[in-house]
């Protein structure tokens, strides 16, 4: 009898108290970033008409929204130039930045020659260095696709490199003992403890490759959210600019969530725990 309650009582801690946080803590990640958005876009709109501040200095949501949805093939033709180069840009960095990591990890000759280098090149303001993309590669996309690279690999390689250094030492050394070869160490310990580093990297190498791709087509370009951006900016009609400027939010948040979802795969394809 004893038994029994024990057994429930160590259920009711374990599944009826524990799942319910869970649930709530998952509940909250996803409604309070909402109720907070909804919060400032309601303060937003209530204030621009309480104060009656004209649309050419900064129009309500509610007009933004309408002109989306009324210009919403015009800004949808613009959004997937933008939306496929930050793609690639953000796909050419992360696999250049996780070579050069395990480069920098495994080599500490290129460690000592190219890390010094990068950090250098890292602190050097990149927005004075778009007009030389622009020079050196032309004004197509090629030349937005290298910036947007530029931009955003360093957080890519130096996450990709704190991971592959902070692998579990006791873990490698027993792979070690059991004769393992370091290709065999790389891809059962290394390379799983670090995917939270890495995706990390990630994570922020996404956004910025997109603001790459805006400021070459901020430079030049004849499409592009960046170039609409511009142009309705140069007619200062801010409603459209204010429109491109929430599709490429909308754009931003959908490659940011598919390198969550990649995240997530990997999670499970690897097994790696998450707190």
């Amino acid at each position: 009898m004893s038994q029994t309650v024990n057994s429930n009582q160590l259920a009711r801690q374990t599944g009826e108290v524990t799942a319910p946080a869970f649930k709530s803590t998952s509940g909250r990640a996803l409604y309070l970033p909402l109720l907070v958005a909804g919060g400032v876009l309601l303060l937003w709109e209530i204030g621009v008409r309480m104060a009656g501040i004209p649309a050419v200095i900064l129009p309500s949501p509610t007009a933004i929204l309408d002109l989306v949805l009324d210009k919403h093939e015009i800004l949808l033709r613009h959004a997937i130039p933008t939306t496929l180069e930050s793609a690639g840009g953000f796909l050419l960095a992360s696999a250049a930045g996780i070579l050069i990591a395990i480069l920098l990890t495994y080599s500490e000759i290129a460690r000592q020659a190219l890390f010094p280098n990068l950090v250098f090149f890292q602190l050097i303001p990149k927005i004075a260095l778009a007009p030389l993309f622009i020079m050196w590669l032309g004004i197509g996309s090629e030349s937005r696709l290298a910036f947007s690279v530029f931009i955003s690999i360093f957080p890519i390689i130096i996450a990709t490199t704190a991971g592959l250094s902070a692998a579990d030492p006791n873990a490698v050394r027993l792979c070690r003992s059991l004769t393992a070869s370091e290709w065999q160490i790389f891809t059962s310990v290394r390379f799983p403890s670090a995917l939270p580093y890495i995706f990390s990297g990630m994570k922020i190498g996404i956004t910025l490759a997109i603001i790459g791709v805006i400021i070459g087509e901020f430079i030049t370009s004849q499409r592009g959210l960046g170039y609409l951006i511009i142009f309705a900016t140069s007619r200062a009609d801010t409603v459209v600019a204010m429109a491109a400027i929430a599709v490429l939010c909308a754009s931003g948040l959908l490659l940011y969530g598919a390198v969550a979802l990649a995240e997530k795969f990997t999670d499970r394809r690897y097994g790696v725990p998450r707190g």
